[in-house]
């Protein structure tokens, strides 16, 4: 089944080929990590196939019936009073029909103090956003390939401004038993507005993602390898600190090479001790440490470590991820096992 997975790869890969990197889409929210897990393994990863509910928010081709009647819910502090969290649930009907899953991840900006074009003093505001959605997972008959998607249903409202959107995410997977190795495809924010905040259609933040991991043999460990923006190859940008001042009084502009912009998809993480009780994980981010990095000083940008640690019926996940000096983020996540018969 490998050639099949390998020629929907390219076919998807070409079709959905333009951009739609941060600052040029609506919804943005809809990519950040749905899990701590995720998150100590350096964010997006797709081929996670286990009781971790969390997992299909990003790959809807991981549902399976190991997340039967599994509820998880995560909560973290992003940047000054954002605050961010998810939900999901999953149920099996049966194993013929197999597994249902719901998801949902909401954004809270905060208080802001309003201000007219005048600079007056007017009335405070909030923003927030959200997203409900549906998932279902089939696994192709004498195979180990499986296809996924969600629906999503999307609302977001900034002052007195609102939008709704629906979009549909796609993904595939194939695990190769004999090696413990993992291939996935996911294809996600398919979808448009349905309402604009003023008039003003925008696209929504599509991205493709390819990913592969494996556990070794004989080493409790298991390696994730994600490349991430794939529907644009180009994501990487001059930064304007490490220009090189010219005799004349003018600047060269740094150059980003091949090999730097091809580490810039590319994300990478370490779990040890997978199918523990107590699970240690850490990820390097290459996008996140290169754009933020400072010049001439070390800060370790695009680096994440966090634990998980089960309880009987219940799973505890942390996860911390830096991003400057002056800012880093902490997720807390627990899922609890629902089913009567543990």
């Amino acid at each position: 089944m490998k050639k099949p997975f390998v020629l929907c790869t390219l076919l998807l890969t070409t079709i959905f080929g333009w951009s739609q990197v941060g600052g040029k889409s609506v919804f943005q929210f809809l990519n950040l990590v749905t899990s701590p897990r995720q998150s100590a393994l350096g964010g997006k990863v797709i081929t996670l196939y286990d009781s971790d509910v969390n997992q299909a928010l990003f790959n809807p081709a991981t549902i399976n019936p190991e997340m039967d009647n599994h509820l998880a819910v995560n909560y973290g502090s992003l940047f000054g009073e954002v605050t961010y969290g998810t939900a999901a649930y999953a149920y099996t009907y049966d194993r013929h029909v197999q597994t249902f899953h719901v998801g949902v991840n909401y954004v809270n900006y905060g208080n802001f103090e309003g201000y007219d074009e005048f600079g007056q003093a007017t009335t405070s505001f909030t923003g927030s956003e959200m997203a409900l959605s549906l998932g279902y997972s089939y696994n192709v008959p004498f195979t180990n390939f499986h296809i996924g998607g969600n629906a999503k249903f999307i609302s977001s409202t900034l002052e007195s401004y609102s939008s709704f959107g629906a979009a549909a995410d796609i993904g595939m997977l194939y695990i190769d038993d004999d090696n413990d190795i993992n291939y996935a495809l996911s294809v996600r924010n398919i979808g448009t507005q349905i309402t604009t905040y003023a008039g003003t259609r925008e696209n929504l933040p599509l991205e493709v993602l390819l990913g592969i991991s494996q556990e070794l043999d004989n080493v409790p460990i298991r390696w994730h390898l994600t490349f991430e923006n794939m529907q644009q190859w180009k994501v990487a940008f001059s930064n304007p600190n490490r220009s090189v001042g010219n005799l004349d009084g003018g600047s060269t502009q740094e150059k980003v090479g091949f090999f730097n912009n091809a580490l810039r998809h590319m994300i990478f993480g370490v779990e040890l001790f997978p199918r523990k009780s107590i699970n240690l994980r850490i990820g390097y981010n290459f996008r996140r440490g290169e754009e933020l990095r400072v010049v001439e000083q070390r800060n370790f940008s695009g680096i994440s470590a966090g634990f998980g640690l089960k309880m009987g019926r219940l799973k505890f996940n942390y996860s911390y991820s830096r991003y400057t000096l002056a800012a880093n983020t902490s997720l807390f996540g627990l899922t609890i096992n629902l089913q009567d018969d543990y």
